[in-house]
């Protein structure tokens, strides 16, 4: 049975395996700082270890009920959110739209807008949930 372990800052989806009188750990899929099962994941796993039996129900209310509590003491995690949202403003920002419309590849275009309508619709509701909180958690 599959289980998530960590190993420095990182999250990992691995498997134990019995191979003459010893146990082995197979690493099945990397989770990243804070794990999340996702659809890409659970397909990743399936397509490379078809054999290996997961449990993904249980794995997904593992992750989300109790194995990260990332915002309890732990000002570390925001700065490094805090650094990719900079990062990706100024990917965004640097990139010229009219190359979208020349790639070949329209499939993955699509997909790209796609995602940046994701991200305006999500970046919308938490800048609506900062709204209604009455003392905000930052002072200017």
């Amino acid at each position: 049975m599959a289980f998530i372990r960590k190993r420095g800052q990182s999250y990992y989806l691995v498997h134990n395996v019995r191979e003459q009188g010893r146990i082995r750990q197979i690493h099945l899929a990397c989770l990243g700082r804070r794990p999340r099962i996702s659809e890409d994941v659970i397909e990743g796993v399936t397509s490379k270890h078809p054999f290996v039996r997961v449990d993904w129900k249980e794995l997904k209310e593992k992750t989300s009920r109790d194995l990260v509590q990332p915002f309890e003491n732990n000002s570390q995690y925001l700065r490094d959110l805090l650094n990719a949202v900079r990062n990706l403003h100024m990917d965004l920002a640097d990139l010229p739209l009219p190359l979208l419309e020349m790639t070949k590849d329209r499939e993955t275009s699509a997909h790209f807008v796609s995602g940046l309508k994701l991200l305006r619709a999500t970046l919308d509701v938490k800048l609506n949930q900062l709204r209604k909180v009455r003392t905000p958690p930052y002072r200017a």
